[in-house]
C-alpha cells in the first residue's frame, strides 16, 4: 500500500471549531493539524509515478502538508470503514485510471488528526467520537494499521429467527433486537404466515417487511378513521388532503399514486442527446412538471449532516423514479427547530428547556443540517435554490411545546415527458437488475426507526437507522434513467415503470423492453460484525414479479 501526503482537510473556521471541542474534553489535548492523505492500492507487481499521481490528487488551491505529519507522535487517522468503498474513492479511482494510471486498483482518502498531549498508542473514545462517524469510518493510530483498508471479505449470510420453535416470543425478541417496530398484530400475522409456509423467516425478510409496512411508509395513522365528539368524520386525515384533488384537480396529471405529483407544463425545447447518433439537440415537446416535498425528521435529529443529506438524496431519487423515468431539476430544504440557545448570546424568549435524550441540539442541527442537504444537491448536480428556517417554543399548561424533534423538509421539482407520466405494466418473470453498490444495514431500518416514538429503540439502532449519502453513485444511476427516457420515439424507451425504494430490497426501476427490473442501493460491503454495518450474502429465495 502506497500512502501519499495531501493538503489541509479543514478551513480555518472549521479547524478553530474542532480545536475548541477538543480542548473542551478537559484532557490537556491541543489540536495541532488536520490533513488528508491518500492510500493507494496498486496491482500486484506494478508501480506508479508517485509525483505525477500526487499532483493529480493534490487540490490546486491548497499547498501540500509536511510529509512528516504522517509520522509524528500524537495522531489519530480516520479512514473509511474497513471493507467498504467510499463515494470519494469510486470517483477518484475512475479519474486516476482515465488519466493513465492503470496500475492503480483503488485510492482512498484518509484524514490525519495531529493532537498534542495525547498518549501514544492509546485510543480515547471521547476524542474518536468527535472526529469520525462510527457507522462508515474507522479510527486507527498509525499508517501501518491501515493495511486492512484494501482487504476483500465475503458478506455475511442471513440469520433465521426460530418462529417454528419459539412462536411469537421469538419474533418479539427479533423485533427488539433489529428495531423493526412491528405491532402486536403484525407479529401475530407473520408468525401465522411462516408457520403456514413451514419455515422460519430470515432477518432480511423481516427487515423488508418492517420497512415496507412501517408507519413511515404506509401512513396507517394518517389513513385511519377518526371521530370528533363521538361523530365519525367522512374522510381520514390523508383523505382530506386527497379530497382537494378530487374536487379541483385541473391540469393535474398524476397525484397520490407515484413518487411525485405531475402537473401539465408547456411546450419547450429539451436539450438531451439523440439516441440515434448521440448528438445533443433541442427536442420540441410538452414539458410537464413534477414536484415533491417530504420530511426526514428522525435522521436529522440523530445525525444532522447525514440525515438532511439523505433527506435531499431520497427526494431526488423519488423525482427520478416518476412514471417511466424523469429528471430532477431544482431543490429546496427547510428546517423547523426549537430555540437555538447560542452560547454567550442568550435571547429573551429562550427558556433553556433542554432537549430529549439522543437528539442533538437545535444549534447543531442548524450548523450541520443545511450543509448536509446542500452538499448532496451539489454533488449530485442539482441546485438547491430555496429554503426556510424557523425556531419555536411555547409554554403551555401541559408543558413546553416546540420542535425538539426537528422538521426537516426536502423538496424539489423536475421534468417528465408526456408519454412517460403513467407507469406501464411488466410481465411475470421479469429479470431484476440492481443499480448502485451493495446495500449495507446502514439506514436500512430507517422506515421502522422513524415510526417509533423517540427513544423507544436502542441507541446504536437509532444511529444505524440514519443513511449515509453517496451522491456520486446516485448521479450515475440517474444517468442510466436519463439515457432511457431520452430515447426518441422511433426507439421506444426501455423503461416501462420506475419505482424507488430506500430501506428495503424491493426494486426501483422496471424495464419491460428487455424484461428487466432495476433497483438501486448505495453502499459497499463491510467486514465488521457491527450490526449497523452488515451486508447479506443472500436472503429471499424467490422474488415474484407480482410483489
Amino acid at each position: 500500500m502506497l500512502v501519499l501526503p495531501g493538503s489541509s482537510a479543514l478551513s480555518e473556521a472549521r479547524f478553530a471549531l474542532l480545536a475548541t471541542r477538543v480542548s473542551q474534553l478537559g484532557k490537556s489535548y491541543r489540536l495541532r493539524e488536520v490533513a488528508h492523505a491518500y492510500a493507494v492500492e496498486l496491482g500486484a507487481g506494478l508501480d506508479v509515478d508517485e509525483s505525477r499521481l500526487a499532483a493529480l490528487l493534490q487540490p490546486g488551491t491548497s499547498p501540500p502538508v509536511d510529509p512528516t505529519a504522517l509520522d509524528r507522535a500524537g495522531k489519530r487517522i480516520v479512514s473509511p470503514r474497513f471493507g467498504t468503498i467510499s463515494p470519494w474513492s469510486s470517483k477518484a479511482t475512475d479519474i486516476a485510471r482515465n488519466c493513465g494510471f492503470e496500475s492503480v486498483k483503488r485510492i482512498e482518502r484518509v484524514t490525519v488528526y495531529g493532537i498534542n498531549g495525547m498518549p501514544e498508542d492509546i485510543a480515547d473514545t471521547e476524542l474518536d467520537a468527535l472526529i469520525h462517524d462510527r457507522m462508515v469510518e474507522t479510527v486507527v493510530g498509525s499508517i501501518d494499521e491501515l493495511a486492512p483498508l484494501f482487504e476483500r471479505s465475503s458478506p455475511q449470510s442471513y440469520i433465521e429467527i426460530d418462529v417454528l420453535g419459539g412462536g411469537q416470543q421469538a419474533l418479539a425478541e427479533a423485533n427488539e433486537q433489529l428495531g423493526l417496530a412491528l405491532a402486536a398484530d403484525e407479529i401475530e400475522y407473520l408468525t401465522d404466515a411462516f408457520n403456514e409456509l413451514g419455515r422460519n423467516p430470515r432477518d432480511i425478510e423481516l427487515m423488508m417487511f418492517a420497512q415496507a409496512n412501517s408507519e413511515h411508509c404506509r401512513h396507517k395513522i394518517f389513513n385511519a378513521s377518526w371521530e370528533i365528539d363521538g361523530a365519525p368524520m367522512p374522510h381520514s386525515l390523508f383523505g382530506m388532503i386527497r379530497h382537494t384533488h378530487t374536487v379541483g384537480g385541473d391540469n393535474v396529471l398524476s397525484a397520490y399514486s407515484d413518487n411525485a405529483a405531475v402537473v401539465a407544463g408547456h411546450a419547450a425545447g429539451r436539450f438531451y442527446p439523440d439516441a440515434t447518433d448521440g448528438i445533443w439537440r433541442y427536442h420540441q415537446e410538452p414539458v410537464h412538471l413534477l414536484m415533491k416535498v417530504e420530511t426526514h425528521n428522525h435522521p436529522t435529529a440523530i445525525s444532522p449532516f447525514s440525515g438532511a443529506g439523505t433527506g435531499a438524496g431520497g427526494e431526488i431519487r423519488d423525482e427520478g423514479a416518476v412514471g417511466r423515468g424523469s429528471r430532477p431539476k431544482a431543490g429546496l430544504a427547510g428546517f423547523s427547530v426549537s430555540h437555538l440557545e447560542i452560547p454567550d448570546k442568550p435571547r429573551p424568549w429562550e427558556i433553556n428547556y433542554g432537549k430529549p435524550h439522543r437528539i442533538v441540539s437545535p444549534l447543531q442541527i442548524m450548523t450541520e443540517g443545511p450543509i448536509g442537504a446542500a452538499a448532496f444537491n451539489n454533488e449530485f448536480g442539482r441546485p438547491n435554490l430555496v429554503g426556510y428556517f424557523r425556531t419555536f417554543e411555547a409554554v403551555t399548561e401541559s408543558g413546553v411545546r416546540g420542535y425538539h424533534k426537528p422538521i426537516m423538509i426536502a423538496g424539489g421539482f423536475g421534468n417528465i415527458r408526456a408519454d412517460h407520466v403513467e407507469k406501464g405494466d411488466y410481465s411475470a418473470g421479469a429479470r431484476l437488475v440492481v443499480l448502485g453498490g451493495p446495500a449495507m444495514l446502514i439506514g436500512l431500518g430507517g422506515g421502522a426507526a422513524s415510526s417509533m416514538a423517540s427513544g423507544d429503540s436502542a441507541e446504536d439502532l437509532d444511529f444505524a437507522s440514519v443513511q449515509r449519502q453517496n451522491p456520486e453513485i446516485q448521479r450515475r444511476c440517474q444517468e442510466v434513467i436519463d439515457t432511457c427516457w431520452g430515447w426518441v420515439m422511433k426507439i421506444p424507451s426501455p423503461l416501462s415503470t420506475t419505482w424507488e425504494r430506500a430501506g428495503s430490497v424491493t426494486p426501483c426501476q422496471s424495464w419491460s423492453r428487455t424484461g428487466v427490473a432495476v433497483g438501486t442501493s448505495n453502499y459497499g460491503k463491510c467486514r465488521t460484525t457491527n450490526r449497523g454495518c452488515r451486508r447479506w450474502k443472500s436472503g429471499v429465495t424467490s422474488l415474484k414479479s407480482d410483489m
